[in-house]
């Protein structure tokens, strides 16, 4: 049965885990965090059951989860604003007797929504009494941490790509109206050294790769402050020369 899901073929693909924590050994024990998005409860118990099943198949393991989704109410539109939706949450002690809550305050002090946190435990054979719930709570917090990171740097991303759809538009635009400016004026020896450095520092579509896997959000902040910046720069350029051509065209 533990390995049985790994050769089940199914359409929709594996979970992903986004984070693990640092170890934590004690005693014999250890304890491990992960973390996976979960948009609903019945994704977190897809999650759970695939890293008790996939990624520790054959190891036996107390998996501790507990997992915070944002529902829409039922019966409810979503277009009533915030009171549409609701937290819909649980854990599961999976035999470590009170761990499961233990980590679902974890995510709640943490302000985690739609994931699903795991805290596997391996037992080594003496109790750790109370101090094993400083460990679950340790690793909880580790990987909660990262998701929060992991949501920013999707959102930056997102921001970067959005600003870098526009840059490439408002360029578009600035050389067509450029090369109208141009035929409408003389002696203009600067239009196009002004749309090339509109266009700046090349006009291939950037590479984020490294700056996600690396989470380096402060990186990531920069960018889109640069581009938000970049955006300014061009329209103040195309309001230059829409006012050129008016005034050419008179």
């Amino acid at each position: 049965m533990s390995n049985l899901y790994s050769y089940v073929r199914v359409d929709r693909p594996a979970p992903k885990c986004l984070a693990t924590s640092q170890d934590i050994r004690d005693r014999g024990s250890a304890f491990v965090g992960s973390v996976y998005r979960a948009g609903t409860p019945e994704e977190a118990k897809a999650a759970i059951f695939h890293h008790r099943n996939v990624v520790h198949a054959g190891k036996k393991a107390y998996e501790i989860s507990a997992w915070r989704c944002m529902m829409l109410k039922h019966g409810k539109s979503g277009l009533g604003g915030p009171d549409d939706f609701e937290v819909q949450a649980g854990y599961d002690d999976d035999g470590e007797q009170w761990a499961g809550s233990k980590v679902s305050r974890v995510m709640q002090h943490e302000g985690v929504l739609d994931a699903v946190v795991i805290v596997s435990r391996w037992f080594g054979g003496t109790l750790l009494g109370p101090a094993r719930f400083t460990h679950i709570e340790t690793c909880a917090s580790e990987v909660c941490r990262t998701f929060k990171r992991v949501e920013e740097m999707d959102e930056c991303i997102s921001t970067l790509t959005r600003l870098d759809d526009m840059l490439a538009s408002l360029r578009q635009e600035l050389s067509d109206l450029t090369q109208n400016t141009e035929s409408a004026t003389s002696g203009s020896t600067s239009a196009s050294d002004e749309i090339h450095n509109a266009e700046g520092r090349g006009s291939r579509q950037p590479d984020y790769t490294a700056v996600q896997r690396d989470l380096d959000i402060t990186k990531a902040r920069r960018l889109v402050g640069a581009r938000e910046s970049a955006v300014k720069s061009v329209k103040s350029l195309l309001s230059k020369k829409r006012t050129t051509l008016a005034s050419a065209e008179r």
